[in-house]
């Protein structure tokens, strides 16, 4: 037997599949939760495994395990990896149409295997609903843009494999065709080698895709606020910075408030840190009404923040600043709270980050001095 028969094919694609079956087991034991469609991926590969050492036994194991169940594994494993990609996508799967498709696919299946038995009949509704759900994949993978490298390789994968199905299909109805696709035929070598690069590619895409999530989660834990999803110091002040520059080689003014909600201590002693932690959620929530695109929110520690607004002269940053104040002194909210507000302008973007961070942390003293809620200039 050649190293490279189609029996070995199978048996590689079927292994290939299992072992990116582990891998992507594996991350979802180690990724965080809120990565979702893991483990139906995972599933899916182990069905494709399945199927894959079934069609291998062809001709050495019963009909109904080499044919129909081999091929039922491999319907279930196209649509439990649909399902794994529209969950990662945050999509509510709906299983029934596609489980009746399934049910009735299976069903015309064994018909034309043990009633009315046609090599070319099986063949055909196999690679028809092969192709059709790789092609209904790739159009949910195409929908979610930007389309990155990882999606890519998955979507292209997905094409390609579902070219190939058609291809099968196309040649089977116009040309005359080997019934033992375990034979030496080599349209049944090309197709089984074509499908298995398929499902390696596409389980290499589907781990990428999983990866670039988690990085960008990442990338969010490291920029965000994990309580109020305001900009963490850090990333603020990188973004003052850039601002900064840019100012200086425009000449327009940027301002900065700085933000302090008044007694909050007295909220968290008297009603519990867990309603301080809401206060803090909706007060950043009241301030995003006010915001422009290019606005940016800083959480600077505990009750304090910073509020950046690019391009915005001193007069246009105080009447941000009393809307701000005066819709939260007249929210419904309870425990009710107010805030005392700091602002202060670049002059032509030739002052320092620390310089004028420190003109509008003065004036938010000042307003607290005065009787809190209340907006003073810097």
């Amino acid at each position: 037997m050649s190293l490279f028969d189609t029996r070995t094919i199978f048996l590689l694609c079927g292994f290939m599949g299992g072992l990116m079956a582990l891998v992507l087991y594996s991350l979802k034991r180690n990724y965080p939760p809120s990565i979702k469609g893991l483990g139906e991926w995972s599933g899916a590969l182990m069905l494709m495994f399945a199927a894959g050492v079934l069609t291998a036994g062809r001709d050495r194991m019963p009909q109904v395990l080499t044919l129909t169940l081999s091929n039922l594994a491999f319907f279930a494993g196209l649509y439990w990896s649909y399902v794994g990609t529209q969950r990662f996508f945050s999509i509510s799967p709906r299983h029934r149409l596609w489980l009746a498709i399934i049910a009735g696919t299976a069903a015309v299946h064994i018909w034309f295997t043990f009633v009315q038995e046609s090599f070319l009949a099986r063949l055909v509704v196999v690679n028809l609903m092969g192709a059709i759900f790789m092609a209904v994949h790739c159009a949910l993978i195409h929908k979610h843009k930007p389309i990155s490298f990882a999606k890519g390789l998955a979507l292209g994968s997905l094409a390609a494999a579902s070219a190939l199905q058609v291809l099968r299909m196309a040649l089977a109805l116009t040309q005359s065709m080997d019934n033992n696709i375990m034979g030496t035929s080599p349209i049944h070598q090309i197709y089984a080698a074509g499908f298995a690069l398929s499902i390696l590619l596409f389980s290499i895409g589907l781990i990428l895709m999983a990866t670039d999530m988690l990085r960008a989660e990442l990338e969010l834990l490291a920029t965000r606020d994990s309580l109020t999803n305001a900009l963490t110091r850090r990333h603020w002040t990188t973004l003052f910075e850039s601002e900064l520059e840019r100012a200086k080689r425009t000449g327009r003014s940027i301002a900065v408030l700085a933000l302090d909600l008044d007694h909050f201590k007295a909220i968290n002693d008297t009603y519990g840190h867990q309603t301080g932690d809401k206060v803090l959620v909706n007060f950043v929530a009241h301030i995003n009404r006010y915001l422009r695109q290019n606005d940016r929110l800083g959480r600077f520690g505990g009750e304090e923040f910073i509020l950046l607004l690019p391009e915005t002269s001193l007069e246009q940053a105080q009447n941000v600043a009393e809307r701000i104040r005066a819709g939260l002194a007249s929210s419904s909210d309870k425990p009710s709270c107010t805030v005392s507000i700091g602002v202060a302008a670049t002059h032509q973007g030739s002052e320092s980050m620390d310089a004028v961070l420190a003109r509008a942390d003065a004036a938010m003293y000042r307003a607290k001095d005065s009787g809190r809620n209340r907006v003073e200039t810097g």
